[in-house]
Order: C-alpha cells, then sequence, then structure tokens
C-alpha cells in the first residue's frame, strides 16, 4: 500500500516538472510539417503516463514537434494486450512503426529517441537539444 502510494506520488511529481519545464518545440515550413505529420501517422507510441522513460520520449516527440499517437498500456487499456501480442512484452515505452505492411516494434527510450531524431530532425528544423 504504501509503495503504491509513493510511486503514484512520485509519478505526479515527474508529470509536475514535466509540465513546468517543456521544451519548445521544432519550427518548420508548412510544407515540412505537413511531411512529418503525413509520416507520423504510421508512428504509435505505447507508454505508461507517468513512467520517466515514457516521459523522457514524449519530450523529445514535443522538441522534434513530431504528432504522434499515444496510447495507454495500463492495466485494463486494450492497448496492453497490442503491446504483448505485437511486441512480446509488456514494456514501454514502445514505438510501433507500421511501414509497408512490415510493423516494427521499437522498445528503449534512448533507441526511439535516436530514431526520431534521425528520421524528423534535420539541419533546417530549429530545435533545442535535451539536456
Amino acid at each position: 500500500m504504501f509503495l503504491k502510494l509513493l510511486r503514484e506520488g512520485l509519478g505526479r511529481l515527474v508529470i509536475f516538472i514535466d509540465f513546468i519545464t517543456r521544451p519548445k518545440q521544432a519550427k518548420r515550413s508548412a510544407e515540412e510539417q505537413t511531411r512529418v505529420e503525413q509520416e507520423t501517422q504510421h508512428l504509435s507510441l505505447y507508454q505508461f503516463y507517468a513512467c520517466p522513460f515514457c516521459v523522457k520520449t514524449r519530450r523529445a516527440m514535443r522538441r522534434l514537434n513530431l504528432p504522434i499517437e499515444t496510447r495507454n498500456a495500463a492495466d485494463g487499456s486494450p492497448h496492453r494486450e497490442d503491446l504483448l501480442n505485437g511486441g512480446g512484452t509488456i514494456k514501454a515505452p514502445c514505438l510501433r512503426i507500421d511501414d509497408n505492411n512490415n510493423t516494427t516494434w521499437m522498445y528503449e527510450s534512448s533507441d526511439i529517441i535516436t530514431y526520431l531524431e534521425t528520421r524528423f530532425g534535420d539541419d533546417d528544423t530549429e530545435t533545442i537539444k535535451a539536456t
């Protein structure tokens, strides 16, 4: 009981700190942002709301200005079963990448962020680097 309350309290603290320290979004031309929005339609992030690694991944998505669908994988969520059946384990964050009838499940926040920065970050985009 105590650990559950502690975890809940710490989770809310993480979310509050994330809220007050949100990074600025990348600036792109309208055409480039439209292209990014089309490409991100094939991505979805399975996540737990207060998970620090999920927060880290969502911050990178915000910094890169990526409108990727987030799916809550908490107990009782239908997305939890999708994550287990498709990815093989209930672990978050997990980026689902649907490409030409091929689905890739990418775990680990650092790997996901590297993938997103490599695919969507470029020299023409004004981004604020994570510290």
